[in-house]
Formats: structure tokens, sequence, C-alpha cells
């Protein structure tokens, strides 16, 4: 070290750390050949199968002229690296045994990291600096992916779901819309069946959430297949769902009471509703389960074999063709099935679901990150829904930001965290990723937690759609959608389990009269999939959670919004409140809380009218007057109906029953219906004065505000006789 000149040390040129060891001996043309690297050597990822070392001033890091980087113009005072360098630059690194095997295999996480760094310096490039969420996610064990939402975790399928969503933001209309399904005229010929082939009566394509739908038919006495692309296996993340929902399943008789013990994996109470900087309401008995689905689904696999069912696993639809008879599926290996009625069961993203939309693109989406970690000391509660202050920003976009929190059944100090949010397509969004980076930022301070101190298990990520038509009508014969396929769920929700297990009995019901009487055309089945006002007037909700551009109301206006509701449905009680936490709208409720809404919070009307639109509101206003309707029929006419429906012949008996079910659902009848004269009476009255507002609204910019406010002032003054009956119901 005598030799060596003042302030040089020994460097990593991988790195450009700098670690003092045995002094380097000099090569030819001024290079440096390393001696004894030390035990803190790294090695250059152009030379892997060298080490080396160079005398370098402490200032010199991997981007400085000295360093020899492949592919880039050399210093003119940089000392030339030997021949036998030079030629290992100009080839590309080659990989340790390992990291070849790892990258034929799919390899770690670290060593695809390494690959691409590699990569990147044999190309003269500098390596893209990883986001914390590639860090991450990299590092965690992904599993094997499962069907349906939420079940794939690997930092590959994020980037996959990320390129789906940017396409759907894409202005431009999808034209290359794939035709799986084929009508053709006339009987299916007898010469083309297979000898000893079997017809199902029900063929089920998507088998996470589709083996309950093929289970509640078997157990019917029908003959049913499922087809999956990948193998029928639950997630390894929990589904939050509540007790009553979960019951659905039980009292249609494919899970008893003592399995139902068995999947709930944690149970929790009370839960918070939580608005940032105004306030709390607690719950109980809300999204208080978690679920394991993957013992659920195990369960139902098991009883689905047991009832006669068969399951293709492996099995990538190709085609559809219908005929007059029979429906026969197309297997991308070759192979093919047929049967009766083909049910939809493959999700948000199906691609008959595509062909019957022609590509038109969502009219709102839910975008939903999250993590499930260990260390979490309190961890007795969940929160149902948390609402950020104020609007936050997520790449290029301004969202409001919600979350979702739940112990998890894996570990004392498990917890589940969601972050959510709700964007219009047509104005774009973050990326899923860029939403994760917020998540990482913001959560500790929402949870109490220090991120370094958490021992991160999962990483979620989801993108859910919804449409302003659903469900989704049938649109061929013989093919029906159902969950999140036929958009029954609501579009406030993200996932669809418990808008499934809430249809069940009414689905397999019909389904089954369908089969057995052959009422599988489109129209017939269309009955299946009825128009509810109750999910098209949750519209509106979206609508006003959702951060629009170019909009004039206040940051914090979301925030408000929902606190005022809240505070409104916590006052009227658990009958009001209940209902809409479970993503159930109802009439009476609804009329309830817009009331006192009206009457204790009249100042956030005009920022209700700026954020939804005119039009919007106007159409809300028919879907809210036929929830109404529908309630009134369920209420008063079903009673009076139902022994006559009985006597009819079996197709108008069929309609008939799909009639009375539409109506019950239609108007939230899954919880107890509240109606009567006087809550009609002040929904015509809330009707008129919501007209009133917008025409008032809408001279904004041509009469003084001071005049607008004054005149809004005086009609609701004029309403608070009638409100004040409203709140007494």
């Amino acid at each position: 070290m005598a030799n060596q000149p003042p302030g040089v040390e020994r460097a990593s040129v991988y790195s450009g750390s700098r670690t003092r060891g045995v002094a380097p001996t000099t090569g030819a043309e001024g290079g440096h050949v390393a001696g004894n690297p030390g035990p803190n050597r790294r090695e250059w990822q152009a030379f892997p199968l060298l080490r080396f070392s160079l005398r370098l001033p402490p200032t010199s890091h991997p981007t400085h002229p000295s360093f020899p980087v492949p592919g880039a113009p050399r210093h003119p005072h940089a000392p030339m690296p030997p021949p036998v360098l030079r030629l290992l630059a100009a080839a590309p690194p080659l990989a340790r045994r390992g990291e070849r095997a790892g990258a034929r295999q799919g390899g770690s996480g670290r060593a695809r990291v390494r690959l691409r760094a590699r990569a990147a310096a044999a190309a003269g490039e500098a390596a893209p600096t990883p986001s914390r969420t590639q860090m991450i996610m990299e590092k965690i064990s992904s599993g094997q992916e499962v069907g349906g939402a939420g079940g794939a975790y690997s930092y590959d399928a994020l980037k996959r779901l990320d390129n789906i969503w940017s396409s759907i933001c894409d202005p431009r209309v999808d034209s290359n819309v794939p035709q799986v399904v084929t009508r053709v005229q006339g009987p299916f010929p007898d010469s083309d069946l297979d000898a000893g082939s079997d017809i199902f009566d029900v063929i089920v394509c998507g088998g996470t959430l589709g083996i309950f739908v093929a289970t509640a038919l078997s157990s019917k006495g029908l003959r049913v297949g499922i087809i999956e692309r990948n193998i029928i296996k639950g997630r390894e993340q929990e589904w939050n769902i509540s007790r009553k929902e979960l019951m659905e399943i039980v009292e249609i008789g494919i899970l008893s009471e003592a399995e139902l013990e068995q999947i709930i994996s944690s149970e929790f109470n009370p839960n918070r509703c939580g608005f940032e900087g105004r306030g709390e309401i607690w719950v109980d008995n809300i999204l208080n389960l978690g679920v394991s689905p993957a013992k659920l689904v195990e369960i139902m696999k098991e009883r689905f074999i047991s009832f006669g069912g068969a399951i293709f696993e492996g099995k990538s639809l190709s085609s559809i063709y219908v005929y007059d008879d029979l429906a026969v599926l197309k297997h991308s290996d070759g192979d093919s099935l047929s049967c009766r009625l083909v049910i939809d069961a493959m999700g948000n993203f199906s691609p008959i679901v595509r062909q019957i939309r022609s590509g038109r693109k969502p009219d709102g989406m839910c975008l939903v990150v999250g993590a499930c970690a260990r260390g979490f000391e309190k961890n007795a509660t969940g929160d149902v829904i948390f609402s950020s202050s104020s609007v936050n920003r997520a790449g290029n976009s301004g969202v409001h930001l919600f979350w979702e929190a739940f112990p998890a059944g894996s570990g004392p100090s498990d917890r589940t965290t969601y972050m959510f949010t709700y964007v219009d397509p047509k104005f774009g969004g973050p990326k899923l990723e860029e939403l994760l980076e917020v998540f990482w930022n913001l959560m500790p301070a929402y949870q109490d937690v220090v991120l370094e101190n958490l021992d991160i298990r999962r990483v979620i990520f989801g993108i859910f759609p919804t449409y302003r038509n659903s469900p989704l009508p049938a649109a061929f014969d013989r093919i029906l959608q159902v969950g999140d396929a036929s958009g029954v769920q609501s579009p406030v929700s993200f996932g669809g389990f418990g808008s499934l297990t809430r249809h069940l009995g009414r689905l397999s019901n019909g389904i089954c009269e369908a089969i057995q009487g052959g009422f599988l055309d489109s129209h017939s089945l269309q009955l299946l999939n009825p128009y509810m006002p109750n999910l098209s007037s949750s519209w509106l909700f979206q609508l006003a959670m959702s951060v629009r551009p170019h909009v004039n109301v206040s940051p914090t206006f979301i925030n408000e919004l929902l606190f005022a509701n809240f505070q409104s449905m916590q006052k009227l009680g658990d009958p009001v409140l209940r209902p809409f936490l479970q993503d159930v709208i109802q009439f009476g409720p609804l009329v309830k809380t817009l009331g006192l809404v009206v009457l204790t919070q009249p100042q956030i009307l005009p920022s209700i009218f700026k954020q939804v639109e005119l039009g919007v509101i106007l159409d809300w206003s028919g879907h809210f007057l036929m929830l109404g309707y529908y309630t009134f029929l369920s209420t008063f006419i079903d009673p009076v109906t139902r022994s006559w429906v009985e006597s009819l012949p079996p197709r108008d008996k069929y309609q008939w029953r799909r009639y009375l079910e539409a109506w019950r659902y239609g108007a939230g009848g899954i919880h107890e219906i509240i109606m009567n004269a006087l809550t009609i009476t002040v929904a015509i009255v809330l009707m008129v004065m919501a007209l009133i507002s917008m025409m008032i609204t809408t001279l904004l910019d041509m009469i003084n505000t001071v005049m607008i406010t004054s005149m809004m002032l005086v009609v609701f003054m004029a309403m608070v006789p009638v409100m004040f009956m409203a709140m007494m119901m």
C-alpha cells in the first residue's frame, strides 16, 4: 500500500463502494487484475467470470467516465482494460448455473432482478431502479396462481394487470373482439357426436365461483360439468363476509353448519366506519368473518364430485357453437363438450361478455391494492370503510382513497389492509403499481405501524369494471352469465362472493326450472338476470365517490358527503344503516337518509350536482322512482298474486316467478323492506326538491351565489315539516 497514491482506495466497480484490502497487482495497459479480493468484494456485472478492481479516486461511481462500461465511449484518460476483458465486455454475461435454471423455470425474485441488471449492463444501459413495490414483491414467494379475482400475487401478474388497465383507458375503440360464440341454425347433427360422449345439462365455464352454482345445480339432480383453465382452488387471501350472507349457502343445502364453522378462520367485532378528521361509527356483525377460500372451495369441489359432477381442469375455452338443441364447447386443445346450457362464470373479463359488449369500455372502475402482513399489535377490530380526508395524488391522477382492514386468520398479529379508489376510465387513472407506492407511504400512518417492522406475506391487487346496464341480460340462446360476469354485484363493491351468495338460491332454482321446462331461449334466460333498480341506483354513489377532473368542488367534498350520509343513517338506526353496509339499496332507508341529509346539510347539494352532473341525476331519478315502484309491487302485489301464479301453465309460471323475484331482489328485499304511504309521499317531495335544486344550480354562472343560497334555503325551510315526518316513520 506504500506505493498507492494518497486518497485512493480499492473500489468495487459493481457498487461504487470502497473496501480496504490487499494491494492490487498491476496488469497490462494500466489495468488492474485483482489479487485477494477480500470478504467484501463484489463482481462487476459485465464480467461475472472475473474478479478485478481498479484504482479509483474516492468520488468515483458507476456513472463516472473512468468506469469501462460496455458500449459506452471510453474517457480519454481512463485506463484501458486488458484484451481479455475487452473481449468479455463485447459479449453478454454468462449466468451462473443456478441462475440459468432459474430463468428457465421462472426463477426466484432475486435471480430475476440480477438477470435484468446484467442484461442491462451488457447492453450498455443503466439498470432501471426497481420500485419499492417490485422489491417487496420479488422477496415474497408468490405461490401458485389460482383463478378468480385476487388469485395472483406475483410482480409479473401485477404488470400484466396494469397492461390490461392501460388498454381499458386507451380512448381508441377495441374493434378486434374475438367472436367466441357462434349461433348455428338447426339441430346439432347426430353424426358429429362422438360415440359414448356425454351430453351435460349444464357446463359451467370458470370454476372458482362457478363451483358454487355447479354444486347447487348438481344437488337438484342435474348433470353438470365444469371447465377451468387452471385448477379449481381457492386463493390464500381470505374473503370477508357477514354470517347472514354465508348462511345463504347453508340454506341452499350445499354446506352444513359444521362445515361453515370449519371455514371461518377469523371473527371479530366491532368494525369501524371512519372519516378522517370528521368522526367514526362502530357497527357489529358487518363483514366480521374471515373465510378461507381454499377450504371452502375444496369442500364445494368434493361435494360437487359426490353429486356426480365432472371437472375438466387445465382446459381453456376456445369457442361455443349454439344449435337449436345443444351448445358445443370447443377447447384450445381440440376437445369438445356438449350441453343444454352454458353458464359463464368467467368473471369480469369473460371473453363471452367481451363479445356481448362489443369491446365497450366500462363506465366505472374500482382499483384495489393492499397487503396481508404480520406484526400488528392492535388487531382486534376491523374497518368496513375509512375515507381519507382529501384528494390524493397517485401517478398523474387525483384520487380519493378509501381503506378497509381486517384481522387475518393466519396469525394473531396478521392483518389484511386494502386501499381502493373509484375512477372513470375515460379520464384515465393511476396504475396499480403507482397506487401501491402510495399504499406503502400512507398505510403505516393509517394503521399506526412502522412498515419496516411488518412481515409482508402477500401483496393484493385487482381491478373491477362496472357497467351501468347491469345485470347483463342474456344475449344468446343457451348461454347465461352469473356472478361477476353478469354484473350483479354492487358498483361500489369489489369482489362478487357476497353478491353470489345473495343470489345463489334464486339462480339455482330458476336455472333448474328453465332446464326442466326447456326455457333456454335468450328471452327466457334474460328473466334470470333482470333489471334491478336497486343496483342501477347505486351508480350515483360510485360517481359521487370518484374524483372527476375539471369539476370545481372542494377536495374534502367526498369525505364530507360520506360522513353526512353515514351520520344520518346512524341516527335512523340499524334498519337503515345495515342494508347499505352490505351493498343493498332499499327505497325506504334511502328516502329517509336523503331526507335527513337535505334537512341537516342543505349546503352540500350544489356540490353534489356539480360532481355528478345534471344528466346523471336525471337518469338516476328514473331508477329511484323504479326502486319505489318495485318496492310497492314486492310489498303489496306479490302476496296477492303468488297463489294465482302457481296455477299457471309451466312457461307462464316460469315467467311470473321470475317477475316476482325481480320485484323482490330489485327492491333489495333480501332484507326486510320498509314501505308505507308516508315514505312514498316523502319520496315524491324529494324528487320535486331535487329538480328545483338542479334548476337553481344551473344558474350559478348567471346569478349571485348569495341569492341562490337564499332561494334554496327558502325551499328547504318550506319542506321542514315533511322532512320531520319522514324522520319519525
